[in-house]
């Protein structure tokens, strides 16, 4: 367990309820220097999560707290930088309009950062918003975000609809923004690679309730799914199988601990999971 001192963020129990969704008691911790991924299918409560904690909707129940007390300041505000689906700027403005406006917003805005990003992302200068490609808009709000000494980001599919060349510049620039160990990231994405790759921690959302908030590598080395005819399958009598699926063929089951499931089940095939397979285990019938 971390020491409360060294966490960024804490969600305890946070509840929220609409007419046909709800966040049911999510619960989370990020510690300073750390990159954790919101993962889950469409619909699973990630985007609400992350409004709750940027107090963009108020709360039935629980507690965060960022940079170690309850709630978001005026002060909070400048050290976050966030980067939602949708660019939140005129249209008609080009990014020299935007660089204005943000010095006028953020007491630590840094200019000559956000140029350099807007050249390494290779952004036109006089090109309207309204122009740009979705990839291109996704990297003008990183160069935002990451343009004002922030402490903390929090990214909804920072990297949706980029190149894999631009992923990965942008993935190694997370690791550089972590890498002074106080600054954290939490970030959803539906480009679990890109998380695999990056992530210390993962949060798994489904049906507005946390299924599993663990260390990255606990989950890809201690989880597998064992794969066998079906009558095998159905015949494990171990508190290790999570859930079972049914193919055509044969059968799949996801095991919490592939090393002690093989040595009490030699003979049945077990193989190293990915956080694609374990969604679609978890998240479907």
């Amino acid at each position: 367990m971390f020491m409360e001192e060294n966490m960024i963020l804490q969600v305890e129990n946070i509840c929220k309820h609409y007419q046909q969704f709800a966040l049911n008691n999510v619960s989370f911790a990020l510690p300073k220097g750390a990159i954790m991924g919101l993962i889950g299918e469409n619909g699973a409560g990630k985007s609400t999560t992350m409004k709750a904690l940027l107090g963009m909707i108020s709360l039935d129940s629980g507690k965060i707290s960022i940079f170690g007390h309850e709630g978001i300041t005026a002060q909070d505000r400048e050290a976050i930088g966030v980067v939602f689906d949708e660019l939140a700027f005129n249209q008609t403005m080009n990014v020299s309009d935007i660089g204005k406006v943000m010095k006028n917003v953020y007491r630590n805005w840094e200019p000559e950062q956000y140029q350099q990003y807007l050249e390494k992302f290779k952004l036109p200068q006089k090109k309207q918003i309204k122009d740009f490609s979705r990839g291109m808009k996704m990297k003008l709000s990183l160069a935002v975000a990451m343009s004002h000494h922030a402490k903390l980001l929090i990214l909804d599919e920072p990297t949706s609809g980029l190149d894999p060349v631009v992923r990965a510049e942008i993935l190694d620039l997370f690791l550089e923004f972590i890498a002074d160990g106080e600054s954290s990231i939490l970030v959803s994405s539906h480009i679990t690679s890109d998380l695999e790759r990056v992530a210390d921690y993962i949060t798994f959302v489904h049906q507005g309730k946390v299924l599993m908030s663990k260390n990255k590598d606990d989950i890809l080395y201690s989880y597998g799914i064992a794969k066998a005819d079906r009558e095998t399958i159905h015949s494990l009598n171990s508190s290790l199988v999570m859930k079972i699926k049914d193919g055509k063929y044969d059968s799949e089951a996801l095991i919490r601990d592939k090393e002690s499931f093989s040595k009490q089940y030699p003979n049945v095939l077990v193989d190293a999971i990915s956080l694609d397979d374990l969604m679609v285990m978890l998240c479907t019938d």
